[in-house]
């Protein structure tokens, strides 16, 4: 089926103060795609963010970023009463995106959910143990990594006290003694996320809009996964990195990409059967309709720099054991035939290898397209309309790590815009909409569109710009959803005319 749809982090929805929620608002958002027969929401990580709000380096890779949980949604719930929100920080400026504020909000809803939740009904009560039993393998160690990061004022696992930093048995029993209201409250959080997350799949399902989330390929350094599993990465003694993730210096910088994540210890991955990843992955796929795996090139083979380099250029690829990683999933998750699709999207972006290639064709995994990439005046350019191979694509104005469109276009030279009039065939006055038209009539099966490029805003509105620490993952709509009507309805109108 051929469909359209717009990317949108839920944090830049309208609502509470400080950032987007998984409330009414969002639900309303879901309403507003499938009133036009929008068929498709693409998502950010949904997991906690590090200390400058990127969803792509985070302390848990598998819980829910406490920042989405709305107190209005606990209140119809019965889980809190309406005074326990007066308690609540409200901000100076209740539209705009306050990441300071978001946190606070989301610590004053956990104590609140801890205060209410001994008078909570016992049929409620043993709900949440059942959860808290079913999600124990990634929940408990979430839990502990996140009170002793309170306690110790955010110092990084590896300069913790030496019992705690190495897991000792006699330190992580005292730790669940001394720290059980705690624990107990981190859990209570995580559990309303995922019911109020679950409450809006489920709407989205019921409306025909399919959720796509994201996943990245590495975890932070600083995380409850590195230090619950420090065997499965590459690690030095003290918790220092031994090998760290990036890319390799290209057009674009002359020294590469240092991300500063611990990259993989396959074998030790091989040797306990892929678990730990796929358990990951499993958990990823209860949360969405499809996934998109970001980096996906790494599955093949990764660039791995040693952990004191500064920069990404004195790196290595040593090859992924991604073949055998894929098909244990397949077989996981009950699709024995080797022409049995995954729910998966490989983020196929950059310089990508035949070897690549290989491997995203040989589980059927749609790539990316990404039409502000298309306009260098070769005719061959694969992102091209034109020169698709198949429809086997999800094919973008521009992502989350792009201008907008508008942006975009103001920042091309006199030759480039020709280029871009040349294949438009035509003056371009909405940059952002004759892109997505271009999308949308592409053989592409998907046509994806960021909310921002639809309301034709410039590049104050960018939601990040890759390389830089400040200034990103902050964009929010301002106002109700009405405004959206018609920009939704003319995406609507497009699509169909398209056959989406």
């Amino acid at each position: 089926m051929r469909r359209a749809g717009i990317l949108l982090h839920p944090t830049a929805l309208p609502g509470p103060p400080g950032c987007g929620s998984f409330g009414a608002v969002a639900h309303g958002w879901i309403d507003a795609l499938a009133d036009q027969g929008i068929k498709a929401w693409q998502l950010l990580p949904l997991a906690p963010t590090d200390g400058l709000g990127s969803p792509y380096s985070s302390p848990s890779g598998c819980a829910l970023n406490p920042w989405l949980l709305d107190g209005d949604q606990l209140v119809a719930d019965g889980l809190l009463q309406r005074s326990d929100l007066e308690t609540l920080p409200q901000g100076e400026d209740g539209e705009g995106f306050d990441l300071v504020l978001a946190a606070t909000r989301a610590e004053g809803l956990a104590a609140l959910l801890l205060q209410r939740h001994p008078h909570w009904p016992e049929e409620l009560q043993r709900a949440f143990e059942a959860w808290r039993q079913r999600q124990a393998d990634w929940l408990i160690d979430h839990c502990r990594f996140t009170v002793l990061r309170q306690q110790r004022g955010g110092e990084p696992w590896w300069r913790w006290p030496e019992p705690l930093a190495r897991r000792r048995r006699s330190a992580l029993r005292q730790l669940d003694r001394d720290q059980a209201p705690a624990l107990l409250r981190e859990a209570l959080l995580q559990w309303q996320l995922q019911r109020q997350w679950q409450a809006l799949l489920d709407h989205a399902r019921r409306r025909g809009v399919q959720v796509i989330g994201d996943l990245p390929f590495y975890v932070a350094h600083d995380s409850a996964d590195v230090w619950s599993h420090p065997r499965l990465f590459s690690l030095a003694s003290g918790g220092r990195l031994r090998q760290q993730s990036g890319v390799p210096p290209d057009y674009f910088s002359a020294t590469g990409q240092l991300w500063g994540t611990p990259v993989y210890r396959w074998p030790v991955h091989r040797l306990t059967g892929f678990r730990w990843w796929l358990r990951r992955l499993q958990r990823q796929l209860e949360l969405f309709d499809l996934l998109r795996l970001d980096h996906f090139r790494a599955l093949e083979a990764a660039w791995c720099v040693p952990g004191g380099d500064t920069t990404a250029e004195h790196g290595v690829w040593r090859p992924s054991p991604g073949w055998s990683l894929l098909r244990k999933l397949r077989r996981r998750l009950g699709r024995r035939q080797a022409a049995a699709s995954l729910p998966l999207i490989a983020e196929d972006l950059g310089v990508i290898t035949p070897a690549v290639e290989r491997l995203r064709d040989g589980f059927a995994l749609p790539g990316m397209k990404i039409l502000q990439f298309a306009f260098d005046g070769n005719a061959d350019n694969p992102y091209l309309p034109d020169n698709f191979l198949g429809s086997h694509w999800l094919v973008y104005t521009g992502t989350h790590d792009n201008a907008t469109c508008i942006g975009w276009w103001q920042g091309l030279s006199q030759e480039q815009r020709q280029q871009v009039e040349g294949v438009l065939g035509g003056a371009v006055q909405a940059p952002g909409w004759q892109l997505l038209e271009l999308a949308l009539r592409s053989r592409a099966d998907w046509a994806l569109v960021p909310l921002q490029d639809l309301l034709e805003l410039g590049d104050g509105a960018r939601f990040n710009t890759p390389g830089t620490s400040t200034g990103n993952w902050s964009w929010r709509l301002r106002g109700g959803l009405d405004q959206l009507k018609g920009p939704l309805q003319g995406l609507g109108e497009l699509a169909r005319r398209h056959g989406r």
